[in-house]
């Protein structure tokens, strides 16, 4: 019981770790990177005033977003294999997993272009395991 309650915290403080990298990212984005396109987004919460307004935004903007969500799930998958007992690796895609349904559901809320759908949701799961492949073998 011990060790699945650990396994569990593992993984869940791996998702908030991946999800702190991940919005840092997008502030930066947002803040210093491209304020005019944060400005215009600014308590927009119409669904298609968004679609119109992710349409013009740059791609730039979409490519650090795509960078943050690599290095969230680098960082989300190294913490939740560092914090698991044992089955590291395993941690990681769980983490992985659980990352790309809250990428489809973060799309399905804004809806991003075609290509962002195509390339964001293929590379959660890579990095997860990617950062889990960092934890040194105890």
């Amino acid at each position: 019981m011990r060790s699945a309650l650990r396994s569990i915290a593992a993984v869940f403080v791996g998702f908030v770790a991946a999800s702190v990298v991940m919005m840092v990212i997008e502030t930066i984005n947002g803040l210093v990177l491209y304020p005019e396109l944060a400005k215009a987004a600014e308590g927009v919460t119409d669904r298609e005033t968004l679609r119109d307004l992710l349409k013009t935004a740059p791609v730039g903007a979409f490519l650090v977003v795509l960078t943050g969500w690599i290095l969230g799930g680098m960082a989300g998958g190294w913490t939740a294999a560092r914090l698991a007992a044992r089955a590291t690796i395993r941690h990681g895609v769980v983490l992985g997993a659980l990352l790309t349904l809250a990428g489809i559901a973060n799309n399905l809320m804004l809806p991003p272009p075609l290509w962002f759908w195509i390339a964001s949701l293929p590379v959660m799961l890579p990095a997860a395991y990617a950062g889990a492949r960092l934890v040194p073998a105890r």
